[in-house]
């Protein structure tokens, strides 16, 4: 495991982690975050064996057909329809205090968003936002996914970030509740091959700079 951190801010690469494993990992860390304000927020990421996820959500449609699904499903406390993750997609799990950003969910995506965008162009990918969808895009096609959960004001989940790898997976689903979507990864935008704990390792010296971003963002709020 590799591990950087600061006074507000920690990294951490872990590897290939089961998601059950993962998911607890979380909990036991936005527990601890609510119990000290002054934990620094973190980052965690990883890769996950192949698994699909959901939302808690009474439409299951997304999910096409439950009892053929070729991985196990997770029902989850993020927003959203189904999605998968496996091997080959960068999953990043910031656990940060919103209390100390705002307290703003729908500003935190947006800006969730917008690292991943400033990420990509680091690789010749233009990506974009769609209005009224969540996730990053390159023009019609779904580069990175995002869910996240809020307990208390303290974020968990996250995106999952396509580098390279098998996408067939998702044609078991409808990826996030969007008809017809077309996934896409880095590797097949730039015609070259990957390696997610590389990507992992440049995407957390852009994390850094934003997260400084987001916080300085609510100090201007509070100044004024």
């Amino acid at each position: 495991m590799n591990r950087a951190q600061n006074k507000t801010f920690e990294w951490r690469w872990l590897g290939q982690v089961n998601f059950a494993d993962a998911l607890k990992m979380q909990e036991e860390i936005v527990a601890r975050k609510r119990e000290q304000r002054l934990a620094p927020d973190e980052l965690l990421m990883l890769e996950h064996e192949s698994v699909y996820t959901i939302g808690r959500t009474p439409d299951q449609t997304s999910l096409l057909d439950p009892e053929k699904l070729p991985y196990p499903l997770f029902t989850i406390n993020r927003g959203g329809q189904a999605t998968y993750h496996g091997p080959g997609q960068l999953m990043g799990y910031p656990i940060v205090d919103l209390r100390r950003c705002g307290q703003d969910l729908h500003r935190y995506l947006r800006w969730l968003e917008q690292t991943l965008i400033e990420f990509l162009a680091g690789y010749e990918i233009s990506a974009t936002q769609r209005e009224g969808l969540t996730g990053v895009w390159v023009d019609n096609r779904k580069i990175a996914s995002i869910g996240v959960g809020v307990r208390h004001w303290i974020t968990m989940h996250g995106f999952a970030l396509n580098v390279c790898g098998d996408l067939s997976p998702f044609a078991h689903i409808v990826p996030c509740g969007i008809s017809n979507v077309t996934m896409t990864s880095m590797a097949k935008e730039i015609g070259k091959p990957l390696e997610v704990v590389d990507v992992a390792r440049q995407f957390e010296k852009r994390m850094r700079a934003k997260f400084r971003e987001l916080r300085n963002q609510e100090a201007q709020m509070l100044s004024r």
